[in-house]
């Protein structure tokens, strides 16, 4: 049997992309010159013992998980993995997230973003949020290529990755101070926050204390105590939000996440809030506990709900 060799060279070129399409990507944030940071020859740490845990991060970027194209729904999320600000918890609160996301048609992206405690980061306080900014940016570009409707791009958070997230619906107008960004004109407001066990405050009586001292440091102006006490900083403009907590959480103490649904419902955002009676800190996907394993069927519920409006 000949094979007609233009015609083979075709076939394997299209193969090829599909199969990238089909996989997930890693996309630097940053081209060239990464903004608020200095070269130290540091080396980004990855740890894996029952989960991957990654510190130091050099080079923040965003990993990509595409659904089959037959499942995509053009939903899109921006997820940001806990771990005090000292850390992330890669796997287990970002990538076995994103997979998830997958089986309900919508592509995820998870948050490499750059930490606070890092040495080669100058502005300590700044640089998560320009990374989450820049994140979504990316993605509302991208859109159409990846077949994603630019008005349904969310974030998510858990943890201190919620306090990210929920800075970044708070603050998603902050200049990101980078000069010639080729994204300035990009809308970085999420279109709706999933928010996972997070620290909000950075008031003491409340706040994660490992996550106050690492973003904002040991003696804080009260300025800026209250610019990343998120749940002073809520407007009307700020995005629908589904939260989860437990009310035995021992690390982040359940009242982040009732003050802040407090502040939702007083400037009418719609806002959907699930506690749990038991459950503790970072949980992930739940799937141990047989109570808790069920808030993914209330957030899929939420975000059809979302598309209803």
């Amino acid at each position: 049997m000949k094979i007609c060799l233009p015609y083979f060279i075709l076939f394997l070129s299209l193969f090829s992309i599909e199969t990238t399409l089909a996989q997930q990507k890693i996309i630097p944030l940053y081209e060239g010159e990464i903004p608020n940071s200095t070269n130290t020859k540091e080396d980004e740490k990855q740890e894996e013992n029952e989960i991957l845990w990654i510190t130091n991060v050099q080079k923040p970027t965003l990993e990509a998980y595409f659904p089959s194209k037959r499942n995509t729904n053009g939903k899109a999320v921006i997820i940001c993995p806990g771990g005090g600000y000292h850390g992330l918890a890669y796997d287990w609160e970002g990538t076995e997230i994103a997979q998830w996301f997958n089986t309900k048609g919508i592509t995820a992206f998870v948050l490499k973003y750059r930490l606070p405690v890092a040495n080669n980061v100058t502005n300590k306080s700044e640089a998560p949020l320009q990374d989450a900014i820049r994140a979504i940016q990316i993605v509302r570009k991208n859109a159409t290529s990846w077949n994603l409707n630019e008005d349904k791009i969310g974030i998510m958070g858990f943890s201190a990755g919620g306090h990210l997230a929920s800075t970044l619906g708070t603050h998603y107008n902050t200049d990101t101070k980078i000069p010639n960004d080729p994204y300035k004109n990009i809308s970085a407001r999420p279109d709706y926050m999933i928010l996972m066990y997070p620290v909000i405050t950075m008031k003491e009586k409340y706040t994660h204390m490992g996550s106050r001292k690492a973003l904002i440091g040991n003696n804080p102006s009260e300025e800026i105590i209250e610019k990343y006490s998120n749940e002073l900083q809520v407007t009307s403009e700020t995005p629908p939000t589904f939260i989860v907590h437990s009310a035995d959480d021992g690390g982040v103490p359940v009242e982040n996440s009732l003050d802040f649904y407090k502040a939702l419902k007083e400037n009418n955002v719609p806002s959907e809030m699930h506690l749990y009676p038991t459950g503790g800190h970072g949980f992930g996907l739940g799937l141990e506990n047989n109570h808790l394993k069920s808030w993914t069927d209330r957030l899929n519920e939420w975000l059809i709900f979302l598309d209803e409006k």
